[in-house]
């Protein structure tokens, strides 16, 4: 199975390589991990004697997951250096000036020499692998060295290979790990049929934590001022799909105000949503005057604004449901009281699936199905007190996960 591995990981490699010469984000992903091994020598030449705390996602939606966790360590160990590692540029590419850490990089190829080479240069006191990270090299480099390790907000199903008559290769990695946090009961006791059960420890999602913090903050977004006395439907990181429904939604119900924020804002698909929404206006015209007033649905061209818009809807829309991966993240919407709607590909989300069936989210597979739904003032209303409860009653895994540290003194050791 290693030799498996390692060829995957050698077709994988050349694979990005021949994508890059006609890819824009493959030539990022080869480009960013140009001489690795200068880098973090470089770093570690400025910071000789400190400690150090490496967190590893694979995208944006892990690092808000593990985010709260990374913040809560730096206030708490304020003298350890914090590095944070991102696999896939559409992370890296929008946290590589994240203040909270001392060095922002992508992580090496998971081959055996650059796993070995990472973990001897960076050489953290604590290791920290967001939801389904599982590198078998860089996790076999860090057992090996004694190096505490934790797995953050793990979510387990029946279909993955851990749990197939085949996966040893892949039970292996999960005996590497210090402790896993784990989501819920259901991947607790997955983990504990196939005999890893001392290791686990459930806490729930600090994605929770995140969405709450993030709510917290006040931060003023101008709107015409139509958009406060009105029903606005908030659709965020939307696909072709999402748009298409609700624009033939929309054209049944013009007394919607609508706020589209497409998940991609390159030229092509922004121009590709102010199609379907003829009479649409950009969030970045907004303060051109020669904007009409009378404005009913604006595309937000602008990445970084979307858990604060969905405080101004009245109905959320949370777009990607559609796709094989499912939607995203149905939290920053719940977590301000909102009624929350999907498409039709939602079953593999704890949270998902939990807020649908106490009524506070709904699934959508076309307009008709939309419009059929009766979104009047009490049902925005029970919806909205269902959601916010729900996030509220959840919260409370990243405590648990310093708590754990803490108490296990993983970062305080001599």
């Amino acid at each position: 199975m290693i030799l498996i591995y390692r060829l995957f990981l050698i077709f994988y490699a050349s694979v990005i390589k021949l994508a890059s010469l006609f890819s824009p984000k493959a030539k990022k992903w080869v480009a960013g991990r140009k001489d690795w091994r200068g880098k973090l020598s470089s770093f570690k030449k400025k910071h000789p004697d400190q400690k150090i705390i490496w967190m590893h996602c694979a995208s944006l939606g892990e690092f808000e997951q593990g985010r709260p966790v990374l913040e809560k360590l730096k206030k708490e160990y304020p003298d350890h250096l914090l590095v944070l590692t991102f696999f896939s540029p559409s992370g890296y590419e929008i946290r590589k000036n994240y203040p909270g850490a001392e060095l922002v990089m992508y992580l090496p190829m998971d081959f055996p020499s650059s796993a070995r080479d990472f973990i001897s240069l960076l050489n953290p006191s604590l290791a920290i692998f967001i939801k389904y990270e599982f590198w078998h090299f860089y996790l076999k480099n860090l057992k090996k060295n004694q190096i505490p390790t934790i797995l953050v907000s793990g979510i387990f199903r029946p279909s993955q290979p851990f749990f197939q008559w085949w996966g040893h290769f892949h039970r292996e990695m999960l005996s590497c790990f210090t402790i896993l946090f784990v989501q819920d009961r259901n991947s607790a006791e997955l983990l504990s049929k196939i005999g890893i059960k001392e290791n686990v420890i459930i806490c729930g999602d600090t994605r929770f934590d995140r969405v709450i913090e993030i709510s917290a903050v006040q931060e003023h977004i101008s709107l015409p001022e139509e958009f406060d006395d009105k029903l606005c439907l908030v659709a965020g990181s939307t696909w072709k799909e999402d748009e298409q429904l609700l624009a033939a939604w929309y054209k049944r119900n013009p007394q919607w105000h609508m706020l589209i924020v497409p998940h991609e804002i390159h030229a092509s698909r922004i121009e590709e949503v102010l199609a379907l929404f003829p009479g649409s206006v950009l969030f970045s015209e907004l303060n051109n005057e020669s904007i009409s007033d009378l404005v009913n649905v604006i595309i937000v061209d602008k990445i970084g604004l979307l858990s604060k818009l969905y405080k101004a809807g009245s109905v959320c829309y949370v777009g990607g449901g559609f796709s094989k991966n499912g939607h995203h993240n149905i939290l920053e919407a719940a977590v301000y009281g909102k009624a929350v709607l999907t498409g039709p590909n939602y079953e593999k989300f704890r949270e998902s699936v939990d807020l649908k069936k106490i009524g506070g989210s709904f699934v959508v597979k076309n307009a008709e199905e939309l419009n059929e739904l009766t979104l009047d003032e009490e049902f925005i209303r029970k919806a909205g007190e269902r959601s916010k409860q729900f996030v509220f009653e959840n919260a409370g895994a990243t405590e648990k996960i310093l708590a754990f540290i803490q108490e296990k003194r993983l970062l305080t050791k001599e």
